[in-house]
């Protein structure tokens, strides 16, 4: 339990940073980056291009069981800037330890360390994926699987990239929300937690009971897409491991007042 909670604290970390690097001004009000009446099959032909980077690799010279690595990531031509903070997020999300950064910082650097310390049967999936792209917006899902020799389960770890395609900035929450609404988003977070905990037979059966477990949290660990605002917990957070990673959805029309404008689709 304990490492699962550095992982997200990690994550939660990671996501911070790369916001703080990418800060600027807002863009003007009458810009609609998540645009209305449009599927993400639509909106992926307005998004920034992308093409596949896949690797699947085991221990160099080693024989039986050995560590296993495999990366099904991302490159945008054209987007360096982009590219490389996939590639260093990917490679950070290795980290187990939330207090001192990994000697490495990219995919490269952390395949060199992990065949230097891995145990047998570890094996490590990073992933990259777009979850929503719009001609103004470009969300990327970054998913980290660890497996370590002797453990019950892998640890899993997901984190969005919300990324602005024009100011070439990570957008956090201070960037999407208007001013002093904090508050207001977390409860329109907490009311999507009440809805999802409706699907879950074992908040069904004792509601008191899971809540003691699994109390709400809040997040800002979200994702802008065509539907609403995405936000993904890692395993632990709000369920039980057998849960996976819950995504709560909050609808535009439950943000109307939270968000600023230009994220919120014409219309909502």
């Amino acid at each position: 339990m304990t490492t699962v909670f550095h992982t997200w604290q990690r994550v939660s970390t990671i996501a911070a940073l790369l916001v703080l690097a990418g800060c600027a001004s807002s863009p003007s009000p009458n810009i609609t980056l998540v645009p209305a009446n449009q599927v993400v099959s639509e909106t992926e032909k307005d998004g920034l291009f992308t093409q596949p980077v896949k690797l699947k690799r085991t221990k160099p010279g080693c024989r039986g069981e050995c560590p296993k690595l495999t990366v099904d990531s991302l490159v945008l031509p054209g987007h360096a800037k982009l590219t490389e903070l996939i590639d260093h997020a990917l490679a950070i999300m290795t980290g187990l330890n939330p207090d001192q950064p990994p000697p490495y910082d990219t995919i490269a650097g952390f395949e060199h360390y992990f065949w230097e310390t891995a145990a047998p049967r570890d094996e490590v999936v990073l992933a990259a994926k777009t979850r929503y792209r719009s001609q103004g917006l470009t969300v990327i899902e970054l998913d980290s699987w660890q497996y370590f020799t002797g453990a019950a389960h892998g640890v899993s770890a997901t984190q969005f990239l919300n990324w602005d395609n024009t100011r070439q900035i990570v957008l956090g929450l201070a960037q999407i929300l208007e001013p002093g609404k904090t508050g207001a988003w977390v409860e329109a977070l907490k009311a999507a937690h009440g809805r999802w905990l409706e699907t879950q037979d074992p908040y069904q059966s004792d509601p008191e009971g899971y809540l003691r477990l699994w109390p709400f949290q809040p997040s800002d660990n979200f994702a802008l897409t065509d539907m609403g605002v995405v936000v993904k917990y890692g395993s632990y957070e709000l369920a039980p491991y057998s849960s996976g990673q819950p995504e709560l959805l909050i609808p535009y029309d439950a943000l109307r007042g939270v968000l600023r404008p230009e994220f919120l689709p014409r219309g909502a």
